[in-house]
């Protein structure tokens, strides 16, 4: 008989996760909308937010470790828990003169807060579930993180220009506390592993037993990681850096236009876990290749459509047709590659290797948004310069990586 999939430990998981999520895209929301507001500079907030993801990438490798050696579920209570006083310190000290000081040690201390619970809810998902039904879970996971993502904006947005920021960070403060709450009840197996030595050796070890785990004993772990960076690159530097430029800057339409494709993309990504719970056990290990060529076979109209004489709304909707296509395909890849992962990590193992799953995923966005910056600013007068070659490229990635390792079980 098929495993349950909404057991209680996962449902409670997932509600946690909803208000967590909703609750961080609120705050980060009006952060940005106040910050944008008292220094009219957008260079500044990018500033402080690039130096925020730093301890992140940082600490990640640390929080591995402490996934896989303490309770799981007393590390997400006590994460929330000073993630939910941190913005509460935060609420009490703005005063109007040291906002901007405020906001930077508040997204600072968010940030290795993080590098602690990525890891470990990621490592709760294979604790709670097993086979197909990690994808599925996975899945699920995407789909409440997108449609935070799709609610949170609207509703933030009216509560920050009704109430101001003190609200809403007080409102994100309720969410996370109730995050902690639901992570309460949750009940997970845990048997204390037992070490010789201090502390550092005990680090030391942790993190060099899990390195020649992923390069030597499960090679195609690391395989797939470097995968899942190289598409993170692409579609993140063409998403996050060539949609606002393509939209406001190349066709000259407004934030409305802007906005509508946004929306659209987070549906996209609603659509793509859906399709990756659908696909689950039909879709095979060496069929991500047509998976991850997809992404890039989508990326091509989006310039194509540059080179002909069509009129800008024509051009508009290719473009975010085309990018919502992109969107599904990538959500598709990274569920079932970090569902690969997780099928295939012992769980003593499985908070370190998803710390560096998150980690070079992190690296590889700003990098992919700085080099696209740079390409989309040096082809503005022939941008399906940028993205046809782009979409060519992985697509070549795509059908190159995954034909070596067909018969390999997954």
């Amino acid at each position: 008989m098929e495993e349950k999939l909404f057991t209680r430990n996962f449902t409670l998981l997932v509600l946690g996760q909803a208000s967590s999520l909703f609750g961080n895209y609120i705050l980060r929301l009006a952060l940005s909308m106040y910050v944008l507001e008292m220094t009219g500079s957008a260079t500044v907030f990018a500033g402080i937010l690039s130096i925020a993801i730093i301890p992140t990438i940082l600490l990640s490798p640390l929080g591995g470790i402490l996934a896989d050696r303490a309770d799981r579920r007393n590390i997400m209570v006590a994460l929330d828990t000073l993630t939910g006083l941190a913005v509460l310190w935060a609420v009490i000290l703005l005063s109007g003169t040291n906002d901007l000081a405020v906001i930077r040690v508040l997204l600072v201390v968010l940030s290795v807060l993080g590098a602690f619970e990525t890891p470990t809810v990621q490592a709760c998902i294979p604790q709670m579930l097993t086979g197909d039904n990690i994808i599925r879970g996975n899945a699920v996971v995407n789909q409440v993180a997108s449609i935070s993502y799709l609610i949170a904006p609207l509703l933030g947005g009216i509560l920050y220009a009704i109430f101001g920021l003190k609200l809403v960070m007080e409102t994100s403060v309720v969410c996370i506390f109730v995050t902690a709450l639901f992570e309460c009840f949750i009940k997970l197996d845990f048997q204390p592993r037992d070490y010789q030595g201090n502390i550092l050796s005990m680090v030391k070890n942790d993190f060099f037993s899990s390195i020649r785990f992923v390069a030597k004993e499960q090679s195609n772990i690391m395989k797939m990681l470097i995968l899942t960076a190289v598409s993170r690159f692409f579609v993140m530097g063409v998403t996050l850096v060539g949609l606002p430029y393509i939209v406001r800057t190349i066709l000259g339409l407004d934030a409305t236009y802007y906005g509508g494709a946004e929306s659209a993309l987070a549906v996209a990504t609603i659509l793509g876990s859906i399709a990756a719970g659908l696909l689950t056990g039909k879709l095979k290990f060496d069929k991500l290749s047509f998976v991850l060529a997809a992404i890039g076979i989508c990326i091509v109209p989006a310039g194509a459509v540059f080179i002909f004489p069509c009129g800008v709304i024509f051009k508009y909707a290719v473009t975010v047709v085309a990018f919502c296509g992109m969107q599904v395909a990538i959500s598709i890849f990274s569920i079932f590659a970090v569902s690969v992962i997780q099928q295939n990590t012992p769980d003593y193992l499985i908070g370190k290797v998803m710390a560096y799953t998150s980690a070079i995923t992190m690296c590889a966005q700003p990098i992919g948004q700085m080099v696209y910056g740079f390409l989309f600013d040096g082809f503005s007068d022939a941008i399906y310069l940028v993205l046809i070659p782009t979409g060519l490229m992985v697509c070549v990635i795509g059908m190159v990586s995954f034909p070596r390792w067909k018969g390999e079980t997954y």
